[in-house]
């Protein structure tokens, strides 16, 4: 190994030097008691409650909020949008699902040394057969070799009835539909006519676009064709990446969203629909295209970043500290990375931030609250985790912190009744039957209904058949997660997501020497091992003084954590996204402790260099978050901090 490769060991070994640092000189200032304030804002008062409660003032946000606010978002959302996915991709497509075959022609005879194709919805494999003269024709067949290092390999080759190998050659399995599918032919042959016949799995089998290239590696043009295998010939890129078409997941649940849209019975369904649902108005919007089917992941990503500075604000009352919380959000690397991809972890990570931020709106409301003052929060915590559940059942692993977070808070507005205030025992009885509705009935109702388009698709949209296609999808969920257990290169553990130590890679590209493409997710050191210490110091406060905010941030972190310690299925560094926002939390809350003690400490510097090192990481690793090609020095020297880092 080049010796100069080993500089890159600083970069980690500094930030968490700096780290350890900074939360050494943090707990060195929480040793001394708290000083009391001679002259002190009223909105900035630390509240010293006689006994354990969550109750106390939920901060409101000031006109000069608004500055940072949209200053943070128009910025993120910028990056964010960057190069996001192409807004062309052909639309049209042949049904080949019947076994038909389809017969073009050329104006004049090309040799053809390739054949790219653009797959639509439905699975099979096609026959496809060249003539020159339209009398004799060749087919298309497909055969595995196996080099002497025993790699495989398909080889494309024409040949007449006298072939070996695969003759529906040209495949479309749901791993290659919306991508450009790229055959390379052994013997190239001069084409005049070409003959496609279809052989569907299931029904539908969609073909939307065709283009041939010759042996200079130039697009065939197919003049004045009708046919919607060569009417888009414009939208087929000079070279297919992930900005042209789907990636990872994408090959699920964009498809599936296509499917709700067109009421087809939709392909992929080991999650709730609503997720899907949801990225179908992007494609409403803008068409089945990459951008399409990304556009509302990513707008709901920028759509976090007000929601937070406003649940942060509420929980510490300071500008300063709800600025810093939301950049270090803004500067995540999996927040960013995740929200740009078409998957249904970001709408989940939405709505446990609503859910979470109205439940402590509810917290802090004093005991002795009117009914009808308490109501509101709690049916909008209510109702976001029934769309978030809906979404994905990660929303559900979370209401556990939820219900306990609930509990905790009702047996101290039940302790701390006013003597002298009636209606207690009303008030009880009120609230656990309000609470029932909308934390048990709604959701189930939001959750029942989301399953409409699969009894739409089934013929039966009666209450009967909705409730049947829902429960019959849960059974199916519940055996398909218990099954994936197929090992992948780039899973990883719940304990290896607390240290950043294995990112899964979503994308790479090393087709051009000496530079490289890649991206992955991957949560930014300063959040993941700062906020890990922060969540840490959350547990040691709860304790030592009795905190009620630290307690909230913790019971939630643990809340989206420690049900992965008893899923057996295969899981990946994605899975502990929605625990980011308890580790900026945890940061906040760290920040919002030293605030109280600003008459012995100088504590927003340190608070401002913690975010800016997030800021400086982000810009670091900007390239691998969004596919920016980069060259390899940069990559193994800069970015590979850890052999189990992709890069």
């Amino acid at each position: 190994m080049n010796p100069v490769h080993y500089l890159v060991y600083l970069f980690p070994i500094a930030t968490l030097l700096a780290l350890f640092a900074f939360f050494y000189w943090y707990w060195g200032t929480q040793r001394a008691p708290l000083a009391k304030r001679l002259i002190t804002p009223p909105e900035e008062a630390p509240r010293e409650q006689p006994r354990f409660t969550f109750a106390g003032r939920c901060h409101p946000l000031v006109r000069r909020d608004a500055i940072p606010i949209l200053l943070i978002t128009a910025v993120y959302a910028v990056t964010a949008f960057a190069h996001l996915g192409s807004l062309r991709a052909p639309q049209s497509a042949w049904d080949f699902g019947s076994g038909e075959s389809a017969t073009f022609s050329l104006p004049e005879a090309v040799q053809v040394s390739q054949l790219w194709y653009y797959p639509n919805l439905g699975t099979g494999k096609y026959q496809v057969e060249i003539s020159e003269d339209g009398v004799t024709w060749l087919t298309l067949w497909s055969r595995t070799e196996t080099d002497e290092a025993g790699s495989e390999e398909t080889v494309y080759y024409w040949a007449d009835s006298t072939g070996y190998g695969e003759s529906f050659a040209m495949t479309q399995n749901y791993n290659q539909l919306f991508k450009w599918n790229e055959l390379t032919f052994e013997n190239p042959q001069y084409i005049r006519y070409l003959r496609i016949t279809g052989q569907a799995n299931k029904g539908l089998l969609e073909l939307g676009e065709v283009a041939l290239f010759d042996m200079a590696g130039n697009r065939v043009e197919v003049p004045g064709s009708v046919s919607p295998l060569f009417d888009e010939q414009d939208m087929v890129p000079d070279k297919p990446t992930y900005y042209d078409e789907a990636y990872f997941d994408e090959i699920y649940h964009p498809r599936t969203a296509w499917e709700h849209i067109r009421g087809i019975e939709p392909y992929e369904i080991s999650h709730p629909p609503l997720g899907k649902l949801i990225m179908g108005i992007g494609i409403r919007l803008f068409g089945m295209t990459p951008f399409g089917w990304r556009f509302m992941g990513t707008l709901f990503g920028v759509g976090m970043l007000p929601l937070l500075y406003v649940f942060l604000k509420n929980l510490f009352g300071r500008t300063s500290i709800a600025t810093c919380g939301t950049i270090l959000l803004a500067a995540d690397f999996m927040h960013l990375t995740q929200t740009r991809l078409a998957t249904i972890d970001t709408y989940a990570f939405f709505f446990i931030l609503l859910m979470y931020w109205f439940m402590y709106r509810y917290l802090t409301l004093p005991a002795g609250t009117p009914f009808r003052k308490c109501a509101l929060p709690l049916f909008l915590s209510g109702l976001f985790w029934g769309i978030g559940a809906a979404s994905k059942w990660t929303v559900i692993y979370g209401c556990t912190g939820l219900v306990v977070l609930y509990f905790i808070g009702l047996y101290q507005k039940v302790r701390d009744w006013p003597a002298e205030q009636p209606g207690r025992v009303k008030w009880v009885f009120q609230i656990l039957g309000f609470s029932v509705l909308v934390f048990a009935v709604i959701p189930a109702a939001i959750y029942t209904l989301s399953y409409l388009p699969y009894a739409m698709a089934e013929g039966d949209t009666s209450l009967t058949g909705l409730i049947s296609a829902m429960w019959e999808n849960q059974k199916y969920m519940l055996s398909y997660h218990s099954g994936v257990t197929d090992s992948h290169p780039y899973s990883s553990r719940w304990y290896q997501w607390l240290f950043d130590i294995r990112p899964i890679l979503y994308y790479m590209d090393n087709d051009v020497a000496g530079y490289t493409t890649r991206f992955a997710a991957f949560v930014n050191p300063v959040v993941c091992w700062g906020g890990l210490l922060a969540v840490a110091s959350c547990a040691v406060q709860a304790v030592r003084r009795r905190c009620a905010r630290a307690l909230f941030i913790f019971i939630g972190y643990l809340a989206q954590l420690v049900p992965w310690f008893f899923i057996g299925r295969i899981t990946f560094a994605y899975h502990y996204f929605p625990s980011v926002l308890f580790l900026v939390l945890a940061l906040c809350y760290v920040f919002h402790t030293l605030a109280e003690r600003e008459e012995m400490v100088n504590w927003k510097p340190a608070m401002f260099a913690v975010t800016g090192g997030a800021v400086g990481l982000y810009a670091l690793f900007y390239p691998v978050l969004v596919g920016i090609q980069i060259p390899t020095w940069y990559s193994n020297n800069v970015l590979g901090w850890f052999p189990s880092w992709p890069f």
